[in-house]
């Protein structure tokens, strides 16, 4: 019987070589001796990996061509990093690394549709922020204005958000000479089809080296898809501090799933 041909990218997926670990191990030590072609069998090797990841985002309306180019990237990172040192088998570190460049990708090629009704919120109470400012001679906060126009705070923030330019998720919104706090630090991430998974994978065993404080803001930031603010307003310190604390939990996490 003749097996089914699937392209992606002029690959054919029917004909992807499989590494087993001790492979894996081998060709990566190579590489890190400088042999070129170690890491070229490493990319093919791991091109499976790869389609069982974009996968998880079929249903976004993307071309898999381009999730598979971009999974690629993910993965070819995910060799150039990986540390030999760790016990910990390849696949672990390298499917959240592919994710994660995936969704990156999605957030940025992602157009954004305001709605008519949600213009006319944010006009709204554009408006009534200029007359608070106006009569108390400060900036009234989202509760304020939501209050005056009877609705509730998360909407007007919602509206808000949604007339403002767009602008780079890298470009720094706050620094006071220590780590910048970037604008893709202040979004949330409300897509859950594949968060079990990934959890499981990559934050689990990571999560069980923080402390208690470290633990909360890592869940309410990646399980709960809170932002830096609602973190900060929700556990009594300055978004400064859950920036920095979120980037020491994150490096200390990654020496234990790497």
């Amino acid at each position: 019987m003749k097996r089914n041909k699937v392209e992606i990218c002029g690959v054919d997926t029917s004909k992807l070589p499989v590494l087993k670990n001790e492979e894996m191990r081998k060709l990566l030590r190579e590489m890190h001796a400088g042999d070129l072609t170690a890491r070229e069998k490493l990319v093919n090797g791991n091109l499976r990996l790869v389609l069982s990841v974009i996968q998880r985002f079929n249903n976004r309306g993307e071309y898999v061509d381009d999730l598979f180019q971009v999974g690629c990237i993910g993965l070819m990172k995910s060799i150039d990093n990986f540390d030999l040192s760790q016990n910990v088998r390849f696949s672990t570190y390298a499917v959240p690394m592919i994710i994660g460049e995936i969704r990156r990708y999605l957030r940025d090629n992602n157009p954004i549709r305001v709605s008519r009704s949600l213009r006319d919120i944010a006009y709204k109470a554009l408006q009534v922020r200029e007359r608070l400012v106006r009569e108390t001679s400060k900036e009234p906060t989202a509760e304020e204005i939501a209050k005056v126009l009877d609705i509730p705070h998360e909407e007007v923030v919602f509206a808000l958000d949604a007339i403002q330019d767009p602008v780079s998720l890298f470009e720094p919104i706050y620094n006071d000479g220590g780590d910048p706090i970037y604008v893709m630090d202040q979004l949330s991430d409300d897509k859950h089809i594949d968060k079990q998974w990934v959890d499981e994978i990559a934050l689990q065993e990571g999560l069980r080296k923080l402390n208690e404080r470290e633990k909360l803001i890592i869940r309410k930031r990646f399980f709960h898809g809170k932002t830096q603010m609602e973190v900060a307003d929700e556990i009594g310190i300055s978004q400064a501090q859950v920036s920095r604390l979120e980037k020491a939990a994150i490096k200390q996490m990654n020496k234990h799933i790497q």
